[in-house]
């Protein structure tokens, strides 16, 4: 191929690329939002004693779909912050996947936006807006948020772990997400405590980023990323790659080999995660349909997470409906369950230690 057709290929790849899927997005003016923040936040779920025992003595390793129905959904939820990829209409699929969280018993008012309705952040929004954002929502709604992203938004997840790191800026400000407007602080209430702290240091609980890589590593909005995209911070417990084969899109060497392992630079726990090169790239986090099928459903609950899929879903997985992207689905939603308990579990237990202690 003739040097002049190379470019020809990644100028047309880029223009690809670039049919950005983001928000309009319209702030409520002060006052209205505070009206809109008091009403989510009294809507907040209140544990009884008795309810949060019950938590207490959940094992988040082996959470039942019994104990989502009659005690989690019961019970207030971490933030999901979605982030979908660049490609129009791909935040259709973060919907789809926001839609199957939901059937499966996650509380809707934990995915959508309680100002304008919406599941996810692009991509294309700055990592220090969705940083502040989470900050925001931790003081909000006092449990530590989690972060699934898609392809684009797999690489934004890792610029805003930076941003919470302090690896690119030592200082981040609270964003409202009811308004969009940055305040004027880069400290938040601890939701327990109630003293300030930094949004610089702020540990989630669980991120996963699914075909993050690849040719999107060519756009502008991603040159900064280069070398520091499968480098994993402490802002962070525990990270989860996906990557499946023959993805030119986000997969790096086509998916193919360690290139594409996330690896942890401190103390954060990283798995990475082959998926079957016969799912889609784009199509990914579209896990609605699995909500049809109760078989399904049962295996999803049942599911235990394993490092390497295989190419090939075992023979042994024969369902009675589609079962499109089973494998990402069921990884994901064991992982957001374990990490629903483990934070539940960790403010019951501060709340009750400064409770003795006074």
């Amino acid at each position: 191929m003739s040097r002049q057709a190379v470019v020809v290929f990644f100028l047309s790849a880029l223009s690809v690329l670039s049919g950005c899927a983001t928000y309009d997005r319209h702030g409520l003016d002060a006052q209205r939002a505070q009206q809109v923040k008091q009403e989510f936040t009294l809507r907040q779920p209140v544990l009884t004693r008795a309810a949060a025992d019950e938590i207490l003595a959940l094992d988040p390793a082996h959470v039942t779909d019994d104990e989502v129905r009659k005690l989690l959904s019961q019970a207030p939820a971490p933030r999901i912050i979605n982030i979908h990829g660049g490609i129009y209409p791909v935040h259709r699929r973060m919907i789809s996947f926001s839609d199957f969280l939901i059937g499966m018993g996650y509380p809707g008012s934990s995915i959508t936006n309680p100002g304008d309705g919406t599941y996810s952040f692009s991509c294309y929004e700055s990592s220090e807006k969705i940083a502040g954002a989470i900050a925001w929502y931790y003081e909000s709604e006092g449990l530590k948020p989690m972060i699934v992203g898609h392809s684009q938004g797999g690489m934004q997840a890792v610029k805003v772990l930076r941003k919470l790191a302090g690896l690119s800026s030592k200082s981040l400000h609270v964003w409202n997400p009811l308004t969009w407007k940055k305040e004027e602080r880069c400290n938040i209430s601890d939701p327990v405590t109630g003293k300030l702290s930094p949004i610089v240091g702020l540990q989630l609980p669980y991120v996963t980023a699914v075909g993050a890589g690849g040719l999107t590593r060519i756009l502008p909005n991603q040159w900064d990323m280069c070398m520091k995209l499968r480098k994993v911070p402490d802002s962070v417990e525990e990270f989860t790659g996906f990557y499946k084969g023959l993805d030119l899109l986000g997969g790096d060497f086509l998916g193919f080999g360690r290139a594409n392992d996330f690896r942890p630079i401190g103390k954060a726990v990283v798995r990475n995660v082959r998926l079957p090169a016969a799912y889609k790239h784009g199509a990914i986090p579209d896990t609605r349909h699995l909500l049809k099928s109760e078989q399904i459903k049962n295996w999803i609950n049942n599911y235990s997470p394993v490092d390497r899929l295989p190419d090939t879903p075992p023979s042994a997985l024969k369902f009675d409906s589609d079962s499109s992207h089973i494998l990402w689905a069921a990884d994901v939603w064991y992982s957001i369950k374990k990490n629903w308990v483990l934070e539940l579990q960790r403010q019951i237990r501060a709340k009750r230690s400064l409770s003795h202690d006074n």
